[in-house]
């Protein structure tokens, strides 16, 4: 038995996919995305693979772009893994859905234990899903919904599963996220608080919570890649992103 939420930002590979020319078209803007300079896109794509592979030893795997799919490299919709578990999405907008079938393959691909949402009554976007290390957060959006998040509680069922609304146009995590094993960041917003105050109603645990001026800031990522000589990194935006 391990410390409850070590197991949060376990991890040894690392999946990205390359930034299409497309994305430049203003499909962005369906998914709340600014617009969008395509060659700065491009160069942090570049820094963000190097920083994964030199800077954290992940091992790197790179599905390149694909013209018909612009909103590709946001791969944390496509996906919820969770050990050797992974639970492919089923996204919101139909022109996204077939954004997950290179994703299925690449897990299959490192034998991860694939399991599928069969049920076209459901949504799930991937990023209105937070993992703390002791449970999870599902957050009902225009994105996800109420039989989404059933799913996520059948797949994981060693883990609570909890719904948090979300009263903004945004994903759960493009506001809240972990800044550690015990803290939670979020924006200022008012969407971003009333989850926060959500989800210390709903959770068992006792949980730091840290509120960041911008929501955008609040979107990171905890890693720990358990490699020799490699500690706990934050993986965030930088000032100019915000």
């Amino acid at each position: 038995m391990g410390t409850p939420g070590e197991g949060l930002g376990r991890c040894t590979h690392a999946l990205i996919r390359g930034v299409p020319e497309s994305l430049a078209s203003g499909e962005g803007a369906g998914a709340g995305l600014p617009a969008l300079d395509l060659a700065k896109a491009q160069r942090e794509h570049g820094v963000l693979g190097g920083k994964l592979r030199q800077r954290l030893g992940l091992q790197l795997l790179e599905l390149p772009p694909e013209e018909s799919l612009p909103l590709g490299p946001l791969l944390g919709d496509t996906a919820v893994i969770q050990g050797d578990t992974a639970l492919i999405t089923r996204p919101w907008s139909p022109a996204r859905r077939p954004e997950v079938d290179g994703i299925r393959k690449a897990l299959q691909d490192l034998g991860l234990r694939i399991v599928e949402m069969g049920d076209e009554n459901a949504t799930l976007d991937g990023t209105d899903v937070l993992f703390t290390g002791r449970e999870f957060f599902v957050g009902l959006s225009k994105w996800t919904n109420h039989r989404g998040a059933e799913i996520v509680a059948d797949t994981f069922r060693d883990f609570a599963v909890s719904t948090v609304p979300v009263s903004s146009p945004s994903h759960l995590r493009s506001f809240c996220g972990m800044g550690g094993p015990r803290t939670v960041v979020a924006g200022s917003s008012d969407a971003a608080q009333k989850a926060v105050r959500a989800m210390a109603v709903l959770t068992d645990h006792p949980y730091a919570s840290l509120t960041l001026p911008d929501d955008a800031a609040a979107d990171c990522l905890f890693l720990r890649p358990g490699l020799p000589g490699v500690p706990p990194f934050l993986l965030h935006r930088t000032a100019k992103a915000l």
